[in-house]
């Protein structure tokens, strides 16, 4: 039985969270024995936002090297960058003309992003989940991992495809979420009633980087914000501080919430669990730190990987991209 095929992708604007990881990437390496895989860096989503060129050149490769690092298998799936496949952004273009603009004004996303980013709300910005659903419905994708937070964006790839297939015929797979069975909320270690993210600006004691070094986990946990009521539940409505420090600890150790808040019942204060939930912590993303570096130095196999997994995009992309240019009827 041939295996479905899965999409997921991250912009290239940072260094991933210790949130992106359990939330993401720890899925996509499970996820990778049971699907043909596109692991993709959008580096073309990212310049909605203005980009100081080094620095981007530098993230992106970082990114795809972390990717690998962490355990995504460059030979058995297809990991790219976005700007190296041309047919996402041609394929954005047509599928431009067949998106409504009442659905590019629901998108909660532009709403928020132009909030944050009042001096440059560009175009890009506004049409950015067409490029999105391009970049699902480019490889016949059956399966998108989602959050909350993108799941609108899924949903109007879905009518965009269904429209299209209406005029045209079945030209797109029409793609499904892909709910992980297990999935983990980290929460921001300084204000827990918000999500820990990677583009943290205010203050980045609120996250940990998947490249820190152990001395700076341990400090940031130590800092991290808990409650003055001397008990250890799992609340995380009335103790969201104590709660994100057991989910994160459970996620590292691979233990359950329940065993976790037993583990912490008698311990001798908050402090010993900011300790044990750090060292956790250290001890999952150290050999990654590790390999990481392995990789940085060397250059040319990371090279090799970046040109034949673009070769194999393009050629993935080509057939989609010739069917939805025949329906159409552009001239051969």
């Amino acid at each position: 039985m041939e295996k479905k095929i899965l999409y997921s992708g991250m912009q290239a604007t940072g260094v991933p969270s210790l949130a992106n990881y359990i939330g993401a990437i720890k899925n996509w390496v499970n996820l990778q024995k049971d699907y043909n895989c596109l692991f993709c860096v959008v580096d073309l989503h990212s310049i909605t936002v203005r980009q100081d060129p080094d620095f981007f050149r530098t993230k992106a490769r970082d990114l795809l090297t972390l990717f690998i690092a962490l355990g995504i298998d460059p030979k058995e799936n297809v990991l790219y960058y976005q700007s190296h496949v041309p047919a996402h952004s041609e394929l954005s273009w047509i599928l431009n003309c067949y998106t409504h603009m009442g659905e590019l004004n629901r998108m909660t996303q532009f709403k928020d992003k132009s909030q944050k980013h009042e001096d440059n709300i560009n175009a890009g910005l506004y049409t950015y989940p067409v490029l999105q659903a391009a970049d699902i419905l480019l490889f016949q994708t059956n399966l998108v991992p989602v959050g909350q937070d993108q799941k609108q964006h899924l949903e109007l790839c879905r009518d965009i495809a269904m429209r299209f297939n209406n005029i045209y015929g079945e030209i797109f797979t029409i793609p499904e979420p892909y709910i992980a069975p297990v999935g983990a909320k980290i929460m921001s270690l300084h204000d827990p009633t918000r999500k820990m993210s990677k583009s943290e600006t205010v203050n980045e004691n609120n996250v940990i980087f998947l490249l820190d070094d152990p001395d700076t986990i341990m400090k940031k946990f130590k800092r991290a914000m808990t409650d003055s009521l001397n008990q250890v539940r799992y609340d995380p409505e009335e103790q969201p501080g104590l709660s994100n420090l057991i989910t994160i600890y459970a996620c590292a150790t691979n233990h359950t919430i329940e065993e976790c808040t037993k583990e912490f019942a008698d311990s001798p204060g908050y402090g010993y669990i900011k300790t044990k939930t750090g060292e956790a912590v250290v001890s999952m993303l150290e050999p990654f730190r590790k390999r990481f570096k392995e990789l940085q130095a060397d250059p040319a196999y990371i090279d090799g990987i970046i040109k034949n997994n673009a070769e194999r995009a393009n050629i993935m992309a080509q057939g989609t991209l010739a069917a939805v240019k025949d329906a159409i009827g552009f001239p051969k």
